[in-house]
């Protein structure tokens, strides 16, 4: 759900045109592979390890197990005026289901209450298959990050048994003196740098016993600043990675609390 690049005592940054433009570009280029992937069941997860597997295997008897998670080009690399980082992780979930996975996709309102505590707060500025959602971040790892952030998003079922979602960063702000009557937000993209953008993909396949789920995580930083690469770059290449790990299974939980109440609903009746 969230990606932060915590620099103690770093210089304020800016998001520079060429790193936005870098951005625009990796993500023009990832949605294109996306819906190439996407046309073909055969190819509609990235991930092919252990119990996450190829659609063709999908009918196949499937074990829970842990997340399975990949950096994407390395996962971390620098572009003019920043960083862009990419992982990729997957999931089985079992006896969750396609619609389950798409309630909780589009319940902006409640992200709270599965994805604490990185997400302190969300509330969705419009429902249905297209949402906006206003979400704060909270992150603490040397230094505690308050961002909120303002996403686009769009979630749906295609071929029956597969579906799809989108996440897109419309706007995010770093916010000062949170939960203080001094709070306030800094200009967008004139500020420390922890994120300027963060878009998430999701492809999601339904089986005969469960669910297997799979997040593309896309993200722009600030670069490390100079002198401090031996205290920094450990931390930025580590946080895309348990972010994204945290998200997979917060949302794993999330789904198989679905599935048991719906379980509980229909031993009632």
């Amino acid at each position: 759900m969230a990606f932060f690049c915590a620099a103690p005592y770093c210089s304020a940054a800016r998001l520079t045109p060429p790193a936005a433009r870098a951005f625009d570009a990796y993500i023009a280029n990832l949605e294109t592979r996306l819906a190439a992937q996407h046309a073909r069941p055969e190819t509609y997860l990235g991930i092919l390890e252990g119990g996450v597997v190829t659609a063709a295997q999908a009918e196949e008897p499937q074990r829970p197990g842990t997340v399975h998670i990949e950096p994407v080009h390395g996962g971390t690399w620098p572009v003019n005026g920043g960083l862009m980082h990419h992982w990729r992780a997957a999931a089985f979930v079992p006896e969750a289901s396609s619609q389950d996975m798409l309630a909780l996709l589009r319940d902006p309102n409640h992200l709270s209450h599965y994805y604490a505590p990185e997400v302190v707060a969300s509330r969705g500025l419009s429902a249905g298959p297209t949402t906006t959602s206003l979400i704060r971040f909270k992150k603490q790892k040397i230094v505690t990050v308050v961002l909120d952030a303002e996403f686009e998003g769009r979630s749906g079922i295609v071929g029956g048994n597969r579906g799809y979602s989108f996440s897109r960063s419309t706007h995010i702000w770093q916010v000062d003196d949170p939960g203080t009557p001094h709070e306030h937000r800094r200009p967008e993209g004139d500020d420390d740098g922890f994120l300027w953008r963060l878009n998430s993909y999701w492809s999601i396949l339904q089986t005969s016993d469960g669910l297997l789920i799979e997040c593309e995580a896309v993200s722009l930083t600030r670069g490390i600043p100079a002198g401090l690469g031996w205290l920094i770059a450990p931390i930025i290449e580590s946080l895309p990675r348990e972010s994204l790990q945290f998200t997979l299974n917060a949302t794993k939980n999330a789904l198989m609390a679905y599935a048991m109440k719906e379980k509980q609903n229909d031993h009632a009746n």
